[in-house]
């Protein structure tokens, strides 16, 4: 009986189990049409190249690794092997060779989720989103995860902080419009609002990381003025009020910044002059010193 395979040994453990109780070769050689897709497959989207390009190989070498199914009722559902499975069926073929398991639905889902997360050409928010799944569905932490999946915590840790940003940049990422510099350059900006803005920016210009870096700051300070402004006092409101009847022009009091400000506006220096006469000392004012 085969030795029952862990999260952490993959799918190569039970291949390899799988290979090892047939004399390397595999259990089964199942028609095509009696195979159907995982619908929990985590991954959505295939690049159509790279499929081809399989599909041209198998034409040439057959199917040299076997797919891994379970039985489903009278078919047989992929655990994984789902490029495999595409691609043998773009290069015409009626049958696959595949290694029959009796896997649970959780089993599955890990299997079928890591033989993604394996492969190099992932989008990083495919990665992202693979990592964020087995740790809330199967209780690992950042390192455990790391050690599956052979590599660093922080390198886990940053991938999963992709998952930060809206979903309209997220999607921006899927469709290969950002890489996973830019989006860790827009994680720098504090809000959701600026950070749309910023990729919309980066993918309209055709900027780079670094351009997309020193730009980062700005969208930052945006918001820092937004959040530091306060509502004026009452007291501002009303000192503003007397002085615009005083004074017969508009007259802003207000802060600025942690410092309180008048504002008089004129429109040239007549009328400079007239407010000056208005708010300068006459001499019969006892104890005031004159203006400069």
């Amino acid at each position: 009986m085969a030795k029952k395979s862990g999260l952490g040994r993959g799918l190569n453990a039970l291949i390899s189990e799988a290979n090892a109780e047939t004399g390397n070769e595999p259990e089964a050689v199942l028609q095509i049409a009696d195979i159907v897709r995982n619908p929990e497959q985590p991954r959505k989207n295939f690049d159509e190249d790279a499929l081809n390009e399989l599909a041209d190989s198998i034409r040439q070498n057959g199917v040299l690794q076997p797919i891994l199914v379970r039985k489903k009722g009278q078919k047989y559902e992929i655990v994984a092997g789902e490029r495999r499975y595409q691609a043998s069926k773009l290069a015409g073929l009626k049958e696959i060779p595949a290694v029959v398991r009796d896997i649970d639905d959780d089993k599955v889902f890990q299997l079928a989720l890591i033989e993604n997360l394996q492969r190099s050409d992932l989008s990083p928010i495919e990665e992202a989103r693979g990592y964020k799944q087995l740790l809330s569905t199967q209780g690992l932490t950042q390192e455990g995860l790391a050690k599956i999946l052979s590599k660093s915590r922080s390198a886990i840790a940053n991938t999963l902080r992709l998952m930060d940003l809206p979903t309209e940049v997220q999607d921006m990422m899927e469709e290969g419009l950002l890489t996973a510099g830019h989006a860790r350059a827009i994680l720098a900006v504090p809000t959701e609002e600026g950070r749309i803005k910023l990729a919309h920016k980066v993918v309209t210009e055709s900027l780079t990381v670094r351009q997309t870096e020193n730009l980062a700051p700005l969208f930052s300070v945006e918001h820092a003025e937004v959040k530091t402004r306060v509502a004026a006092p009452q007291s501002f409101k009303r000192a503003a009020r007397e002085l615009r009847k005083m004074l017969d022009t508009n007259v802003k009091v207000k802060q600025v910044r942690g410092k309180n400000k008048i504002e008089i506006e004129f429109k040239d220096e007549d009328e400079l002059a007239r407010i000056l006469s208005q708010i300068q000392p006459t001499d019969d004012d006892e104890g005031d010193e004159d203006w400069d």
